[in-house]
């Protein structure tokens, strides 16, 4: 038995990793690069629009959108042929771009004109444009409720934008020229690099309150919370540094060097690997969670930025070899779930945690007692993976959540 699940657990981290790739925007020739993550080679080079910098993953993997800050539009890569399949304008220099949790809408920040523009990505139009604060730049989605923030880095502040009406419901005070953010997947928190104070503002999303300020290295600009650890990474483009900070006491537990001008950053889906898009050494840098060293460097195009979350690579490489797995006398139902998921465990197996994942790979929900129900009624419509950890090993189950 033990063996039967030692096997699944390699397969299933050979599969996941072979299927990961970063999309690099390189906003100096106008190109974006793609890096093959189980090799750290560059595969292909794909021309977009003038000035390549926002980019953004579908949940599926399928396509990667890409803000080009200079040509005012949204460059659709099909990641099949890695070719762009679809240019879509939007407002004045285009700079953050998120996917809504349940991949309908694309909220894409105009820095040059204070607005978001709301693209329909089943019709790839615009179909509403939001009026945000001053110099809206980074744009982050909650996993878990329909929210969009927005730093607006002339004015220090967020807008909380609802994604169901998709309007501005709140405006958070924060530091001085918020660039980067980035929304925890399993906490209430929401994390805010302020470039000019070199500090990241910590809010608590259920109130919209900040709640601490953390202390970085110079001039922060990116942010990455990990999907599988209580960590996350900020980008200190001012000397050269990834931040890493524990998320459960707020502070820095250790820097890592890297190439010149960091700007964009984003754990891999498995939370195995850290890909660090260097500005000024038009490099990549490839870092091992795990040690918090620098694995690779790899060169890419001018002026790499990939401001946003750039890495395909889900467990949707391996749902068809997860299906066909013994269950061992475990049933989740109902499925598909509104509400409340239940866990019949015939077998008697000791769970010993459920944790639950939606089509990105990041940890939406964790579950360590009372496993017989869960509630998932918060989290968003969509593909999700429930994996339980059982005293004989792991199983994967997927599931799908219904509004």
């Amino acid at each position: 038995m033990k063996k039967h699940y030692i096997l699944l657990i390699a397969l299933l981290a050979f599969t996941i990793s072979n299927a990961q790739y970063a999309y690099i925007t390189n906003s100096g020739n106008n190109t974006v690069s793609v890096v093959d993550l189980s090799s750290n080679i560059v595969i292909t080079t794909i021309s977009v629009g003038d000035q390549p910098f926002g980019v953004t993953v579908s949940q599926d993997g399928d396509k990667v959108f890409i803000a080009n800050n200079d040509g005012d539009t949204i460059s659709v890569i099909n990641t099949i042929t890695n070719t762009v399949s679809e240019t879509i304008p939007v407002g004045n220099s285009p700079t953050g771009i998120v996917i809504s949790p349940n991949g309908s809408k694309l909220y894409v920040a105009n820095t040059g004109d204070d607005t978001v523009s709301v693209i329909d990505t089943a019709t790839n139009t615009v179909s509403a444009t939001i009026n945000v604060g001053s110099g809206p730049w980074g744009i982050s989605s909650s996993p878990t409720s329909n929210t969009v923030y927005v730093a607006n880095a002339n004015s220090n502040t967020i807008s909380v934008i609802n994604t169901s009406t998709d309007t501005v419901t709140a405006t958070i005070s924060v530091g001085s020229s918020p660039y980067g953010l980035s929304v925890s997947p399993t906490e209430n928190k929401l994390y805010v690099a302020n470039y000019y104070n070199n500090t990241v503002s910590v809010i608590d999303t259920s109130t919209n309150i900040v709640t601490d300020t953390i202390s970085v290295g110079s001039s922060p600009y990116g942010v990455s919370v990990s999907p599988t650890e209580n960590k996350l990474y900020v980008a200190n483009s001012g000397d050269n540094t990834i931040s890493v900070i524990n998320s459960l006491t707020n502070t820095v537990s250790d820097i890592i060097s890297v190439g010149s001008i960091p700007f964009g950053l984003s754990v891999s889906p498995d939370g195995t690997k850290l890909c660090v898009a260097n500005g000024g050494s038009n490099t990549v840098s490839i870092i091992n969670t795990d040690t918090n060293t620098v694995s690779d460097s790899i060169p890419v195009g001018g002026i790499p930025g990939a401001f946003g979350n750039f890495i395909t690579g889900n467990f949707l490489a391996v749902i068809d070899f997860l299906e066909n797995i013994e269950s061992e006398g475990i049933i989740a139902f109902p499925n598909p779930v509104k509400n409340i998921l239940n866990i019949d465990n015939s077998n008697n197996s000791e769970i010993t945690s459920i944790k639950i994942y939606d089509v990105l790979g990041r940890l939406v929900l964790t579950q360590t007692e009372a496993f017989n129900q869960i509630d998932v009624s918060h989290l968003s419509k969509g593909l999700l993976f429930v994996k339980l950890e059982t005293e004989e090993g792991m199983l994967t189950k997927k599931i799908i959540k219904n509004n």
